[in-house]
Formats: C-alpha cells, structure tokens, sequence
C-alpha cells in the first residue's frame, strides 16, 4: 500500500499567515502533535505544539517560527512503511506527504498507520506465533516454510529483528494454525532456538477439557 492511499484530509493545514493562537487552537481540537504549514499549496514543514507554546505571543504568525519547521516529509508514491519510519524518528503524531514536486498532497496519521500495520502484520488473523533467536547464517527461509508447510500450515507473516552488536536475528511466523505444538517440535528438532510461542489458550483448553470428557465417557 502506498501512502497516498492513506490520506486523512481531515486534519488541518496552516498558512504562514495563521496565527500562534489559531495553530494552537486546531491542535487541540485535533488532538495532534504537529501541524503542517504550507504556501501556494507548497509544503514548508510542520511545527510542533511545544514550539507554539514557546511563542511569546498568540497573535505571532507562524510565519516567525519558521527556524523551527520539520522539513522532511515523505512521497506519496512510496511504501507506507516509509511513513512508519517517519513518526518513529520524528516522534509526532501526523506524517506530512508530498507529490515529487513538493506539492502538499495531507497526512497520514498514527490510528491509520496502526490499522494498515495490523493488517499488513496479519495480527488479524486468527493463529499462533512461534518466535525463535537464530544466527544468520542459519536463517533460511525455504527451510523454515518447509517445516511449517509439512505440518500443514502456512505462515501468514514473517518478520526479522537483529539484535544490536550481534549477527542473531530474532525470527517471528504468524501461522494460520492455533494448534502449534507439532510445529514447535519440528523446529526444535532441526535445532531451531524456540524462544516464545504465543496461541490461543481457549483452544488448547477445549482440547484439554474434550479430552477429559473422552476419559470419563470410556470410564463408565
């Protein structure tokens, strides 16, 4: 998905001409952090709350503020994993886009951002998680669906994080299945480091629960 595709036009945009007070104002009703300020419909940057408070006076134009602008933004044509990245490094709440030629286009904001990534992770997804610590030399993943694939499941997303200072990658599969126990084992088995496995404990509980009723049933 591209960030074009996650525009919210209903977060205001500021003229240079705009007020402290008015800029204030609209942060607050719209619960954000920053606020973009463009000219001509051209995007000069975001200011942020705190640098509107430090304003000695409400009735300045943004326009004096503009030593304080944040001028990245990202495209609209690009990834929305590239929006991702900017909230993280920005820290703000809103994510200002642009056309190549520095046209404002709006922003992309947190909420929406979370609902993509839900969906892009599958964590909507009904199914267990298996998190496993491995070298990268052993992260292959051909290997890895081959084991999950002969238990008959299908890994609905797969991430990687390396740890700092280390070459140990910690893989996380999200699989289509709740019942994982035969999947962990096979990993464990070709020497795979099982670190965390997270599933649906009502689902092993009702197995757990027809078991015992199955038990009871043959005793009688």
């Amino acid at each position: 998905m591209l960030t074009a595709e996650l525009i919210n036009t209903n977060i205001p945009r500021l003229q240079l001409q705009d007020s402290v007070g008015k800029a204030l104002r609209l942060i607050n009703d719209y619960r954000v952090t920053h606020l973009p300020v463009i000219n001509d419909e051209k995007y000069l940057g975001m200011i942020s709350e705190d640098d509107l408070l430090d304003a000695y006076d409400e009735k300045t134009g943004v326009e004096s503020l503009q030593e304080h602008f944040v001028h990245d933004s990202v495209k609209d044509n690009v990834h929305f994993l590239t929006a991702v990245n900017y909230i993280s490094l920005h820290e703000t709440s809103i994510v200002p886009v642009i056309t190549s030629s520095n046209a404002f286009v709006g922003v992309i904001t947190v909420p929406d951002l979370l609902k993509t990534l839900a969906a892009f992770s599958g964590s909507n997804e009904l199914g267990g998680i298996i998190v496993m610590d491995m070298e990268r030399s052993q992260f292959a993943v051909s290997q890895i669906s081959r084991i999950v694939e002969s238990n008959d499941a299908v890994i609905l997303h797969l991430n990687t994080t390396r740890h700092p200072d280390s070459e140990i990658l910690t893989v996380t599969l999200h699989l289509n299945k709740q019942e994982i126990t035969g999947i962990v084992a096979a990993f464990e088995r070709y020497e795979y480091n099982v670190i965390y496995t997270f599933f649906d404990e009502k689902f092993e509980d009702n197995i757990d629960t027809n078991y015992r009723h199955l038990m009871n049933y043959l005793d009688i």
